[in-house]
């Protein structure tokens, strides 16, 4: 989804995800040149400048704020001495985003953490291709990737194909979908059916509601219908609060209980208090172990006076990667080919990796939900390196 926000309200986690606050104008084409004067990337004291592209106003400026105290914080944490880091408002559109990337070049930023939203990112790639300095976006939209725009965010896709790997290693081949009728449930239900086909599993049935309305309880009626058979089935819900609530209760209504199936989700479940949800219980989903993050969020607390927003840790592990890149050598090393260093890179949200094509890999946990914390039942790897390695 590209125009909106992936559950802006209640999934924080895949708010970066995604894409954009609805859109209030399009990309000017003659935004697409990089300025002409552009600025040493090393400050007089021998710093390399890094660029930190944040909505620093309009609606997603809370957002923007705790990303950049969290970047700021990376910078006492991680003694990043070799770094001098300046904020750039990207705002809420892409036009916000181009102006801001063209300030940061004038500056002589050697690297861009960010923009947020998918489109800003998507509209920096003809600025990168001329010439421009590397991105490292905290969007994940996929559909912003791209060799020298690489995106940041945890995406949904590999969350689904996590879950899903893991339900067919506990010997579940049967899986199912109930899922909102937009952009974002399209996808997980697609991704869904590929890996699924490639676990040579079988996907039951696959049930599509309307977001907006009240009845969930047709659909519900026939998942449960449908999802009848021999086995104990999976069934995916890529459903966010407040909308979770109705739609498990929709399905309970039908007389689908957690002891029956087992249901799985998406990181839009990686939020606080989930296990309220008490048809929830015992049920899979797939994200960053939460544990790492715990320490993180207690420290940013006590730094500022309120919890992070779920995104900031981007933030921290972004200035931790420009940290490390510019140790690799004199002066820095920013390039593509350092960036996408197959060994990846180390973070609060455990390992990742960019991939040529822009996209990013992450080690995932699988954390199945309880009555407080989630626990971990399938460890996220510690390396990317297969077992035969």
């Amino acid at each position: 989804m590209r125009h909106s926000l992936f559950a802006l309200a209640a999934a924080a986690f895949a708010l970066a995800a995604c894409s954009d606050p609805p859109k209030t104008s399009t990309p000017a084409t003659q935004s697409t040149t990089v300025t002409a004067s552009v600025g040493s990337p090393v400050t007089a004291s021998g710093k390399m400048r890094i660029a930190l592209l944040l909505p620093l106003s309009g609606r997603a400026a809370p957002i923007g704020q705790s990303l950049q105290q969290a970047a700021e914080m990376a910078m006492f944490d991680t003694g990043s001495k070799e770094l001098a880091l300046a904020a750039y408002d990207s705002g809420e559109s892409a036009e916000t985003a181009v102006e801001a990337y063209r300030k940061a070049r004038t500056d002589g930023a050697a690297l861009v953490l960010g923009p947020l939203f998918g489109t800003s990112a998507t509209a920096l790639a003809p600025l990168v291709a001329q010439g421009g300095a590397n991105v490292v976006s905290f969007s994940n939209d996929e559909q912003a990737a791209q060799r020298g725009v690489w995106i940041m965010g945890i995406a949904a896709p590999p969350q689904v194909r996590r879950v899903v790997d893991y339900a067919v290693e506990q010997g579940i081949t049967r899986f199912a979908a109930f899922a909102p009728q937009t952009p974002y449930g399209q996808q997980m239900i697609q991704t869904l059916e590929s890996q699924v086909t490639i676990r040579s599993g079988k996907v039951a049935t696959v049930e599509l509601f309307d977001p907006n309305s009240a009845d969930l309880h047709t659909p519900a009626r026939k998942m449960a219908e449908a999802s009848k058979g021999e086995g104990r089935i999976a069934i995916l819900v890529p459903v966010a609060p407040p909308r979770l609530s109705a739609a498990l209760a929709a399905l309970a209504a039908a007389g689908i209980d957690n002891k029956s199936v087992q249901l799985i989700g998406t990181g839009v479940w990686d939020i606080p208090n989930i296990g309220s949800e008490t048809m929830l219980r015992g049920a899979w989903y797939a994200a960053p172990d939460p544990a790492k993050r715990a320490d993180f969020e207690r420290r940013f607390l006590s730094t500022y006076g309120r919890p992070p927003h779920r995104l900031a840790t981007l933030a921290y592990d972004g200035v931790s990667l420009a940290g490390n890149l510019a140790r690799l050598k004199q002066g820095g090393d920013f390039s593509a080919e350092a960036i996408t260093n197959p060994n990846g890179w180390s973070g609060i949200d455990g390992i990742f990796r960019f991939l040529p094509n822009g996209r990013s890999e992450r080690a995932l946990a699988v954390i199945a939900v309880q009555g407080g914390q989630g626990a971990v039942v399938s460890p996220a790897p510690t390396t990317f390196a297969s077992p035969s390695n």
